[in-house]
C-alpha cells in the first residue's frame, strides 16, 4: 500500500557536541561519528530522487548535531530550490547570529530548538554540558532577531514534567510557532533513564489537551505519543483534535507518512526503529517505501496483545518502536500504554463530511505565506473549519477569523495581506 511521505529525517551526521541523557547514540559515536557519513552530492541526490515524485514532504534535518556539518546551507539551498520545506532539529549550542542568518540566507524555513528546562542546571544536565542553557537562550533571540521561525523541544521527563505550563508559557512569550512536547523511547544512551510511567504519560498528555483547548496563541503537539488521540477521544469524541488530525487514523505515523535516512545512508521506518530496511546508496528510496513488507505491514497492521483488542486501535495503535525497545515484535503491545480496552466496537477514525473542498485563489495565495513546517497542519485545519461551517470554498475571511480562533490572530499572513504580497 503506497502512502504520501509527509515528512522524511535525514540524520546527516552522528557527530555531536553535547551528550545528552536521552538520546538514541552512544557516547562514542556521538564523539566520534560513524566514520561514513553521506557526502553533500548523496545527500543532495536524494532529494533530486525524492523530488521526481514529489517535493510536498517536509524535510527536518537533523543527527547528532547537524550544525557540525560544514555543508549544511548547501544541502538547504539545493533542497529548497527544488521547491522542499528545509528544517532543522538542533541543540542550538552552535547556532550563532552569523549562522541563523547564513541558514536563513539558504532557505531554511525553520528550526527546532531544544529546550529541556527552564532551570538552567537541570538543562545543562540534561544535555550533558555546562553553559549549554544560556547558548540555547541566546539562539532563540537571534532567530527572534532576523525572523527565522522556530519551534520549541521539550523532551518530557521524570524530572521536568511538572514544567509543562511554564514551557508552554516560555515558548509563547518568545514567539515560538509550535511547542513539540516528545515522550522518551528508552534506547541508545536513553537506556540507562527511567522514563514516566504510563499513567504519568496519559496524565500528561491530558494536560497538554487541555491546555492547547486554553490557548490561542500556539500550538501543541505532543510527539512520539500516538496515544494522544486516545487521550482526546476519551475526554471529547467531538475535539477538534479527533476531528482534524484523524482522517488517516493518525497514532505512529512510522513508515506510513514519515521515515529516517541515517547519515550512513539506511532507511528506518523512524529514528527509534534501529532495522535497516535498505539503503540509498544501493537501492532506491522510492522503491522502499513502495515495497518494503516492514513499511507495508505497518500500513495495515495486525496488531498483537491488548493492542490488538483495543478499540482505539485505527485511532492510536500503540507506538511501534517502545514494543521493539522492549526485544519483542514490531507488532506487539505498546508496554508504555496505561488502557485496558473494554471490548467496545473498533473507533472509527473521524471522516471528512461529503463535500469537496475548494480554496479560492487568494486564500490559496496566503496560505503559500505560511512557513513550510506548519502549512500542511494550517491547511486541515482550515478545511476542517469550513466544512464544520457546511461550506465548500475557503475564502480569505475564513483564514482570519480560524487565526482569531485558532491562533489569536498569531498568523498575520492571514490577515490583511493583498494578493500576490
Amino acid at each position: 500500500m503506497t502512502k504520501e511521505l509527509n515528512l522524511l529525517a535525514i540524520n546527516l551526521t552522528k557527530r555531536c557536541n553535547l551528550a545528552c541523557a536521552h538520546c538514541y547514540l552512544d557516547a562514542r559515536t556521538l564523539e566520534h561519528g560513524a566514520g561514513n557519513e553521506l557526502s553533500t552530492n548523496e545527500v543532495c541526490h536524494l532529494l533530486d530522487d525524492l523530488a521526481r515524485r514529489s517535493t510536498e514532504s517536509m524535510i527536518v534535518l537533523t543527527g547528532g548535531e547537524p550544525l557540525l556539518r560544514k555543508d549544511l546551507e548547501e544541502i538547504i539551498t539545493h533542497g529548497s530550490g527544488l521547491g522542499f520545506s528545509m528544517v532543522i532539529g538542533t541543540n542550538a549550542t552552535a547556532l550563532t547570529e552569523r549562522r541563523v542568518k547564513s541558514l536563513k540566507a539558504a532557505g531554511l524555513l525553520g528550526v527546532g530548538i531544544s529546550v529541556d528546562s527552564l532551570n538552567p542546571a537541570l538543562h545543562d544536565d540534561f544535555r550533558g554540558k555546562k553553559d549549554c542553557w544560556q547558548k540555547t537562550m541566546d539562539s532563540i533571540e537571534h532567530c527572534r532577531t532576523h525572523s527565522l521561525p522556530f519551534q520549541i523541544h521539550f523532551s518530557i521527563n521524570k524530572n521536568n514534567r511538572h514544567e509543562i505550563d511554564d514551557i508552554i508559557a516560555f515558548s509563547i512569550e518568545k514567539g515560538a510557532m509550535v511547542l513539540n512536547v516528545f515522550f522518551l523511547i528508552c534506547t541508545g544512551r536513553g537506556e540507562s533513564m527511567t522514563d514516566i510511567s504510563p499513567q504519568q504519560y496519559d496524565q500528561a498528555l491530558a494536560h497538554l489537551i487541555k491546555a492547547q483547548k486554553s490557548t490561542d496563541k500556539l500550538i501543541i503537539r505532543p510527539r512520539c505519543a500516538p496515544h494522544y488521540k486516545r487521550v482526546a477521544h476519551q475526554l471529547n469524541p467531538e475535539s477538534e483534535i479527533v476531528k482534524v488530525s484523524g482522517y488517516d487514523g493518525d497514532g505512529c505515523i512510522a513508515g506510513i507518512h514519515y521515515c529516517r535516512i541515517t547519515d550512513e545512508g539506511n532507511f528506518t521506518a523512524c529514528p527509534y526503529i534501529e532495522t535497516s530496511l535498505g539503503n540509498i546508496r544501493n537501492s532506491n528510496f522510492w522503491q522502499i517505501w513502495d515495497e518494503n513488507p516492514d513499511l507495508l505491514a505497518l500500513r495495515t497492521p495486525k496488531l498483537e496483545g491488548k493492542c490488538g483488542a483495543c478499540e482505539y486501535q485505527k485511532l492510536c495503535g500503540g507506538c511501534r518502536a517502545r514494543p521493539v525497545a522492549a526485544g519483542n515484535d514490531l507488532m506487539a503491545e505498546d508496554p508504555w500504554c496505561a488502557y485496558m480496552p473494554e471490548d467496545g466496537e473498533i473507533i472509527e477514525p473521524f471522516q471528512k463530511k461529503a463535500v469537496t473542498v475548494k480554496w479560492s485563489d487568494e486564500a490559496a495565495q496566503r496560505l503559500s505565506h505560511i512557513p513550510g513546517f506548519i502549512q500542511k497542519l494550517v491547511k486541515k485545519r482550515a478545511e476542517a473549519y469550513v466544512q464544520e461551517l457546511g461550506e465548500d470554498t475557503i475564502l480569505p475571511d475564513h483564514l482570519s477569523k480560524l487565526a482569531e480562533k485558532r491562533f489569536g490572530g498569531k498568523m498575520p499572513f492571514f490577515k490583511g495581506r493583498a494578493s500576490g504580497e
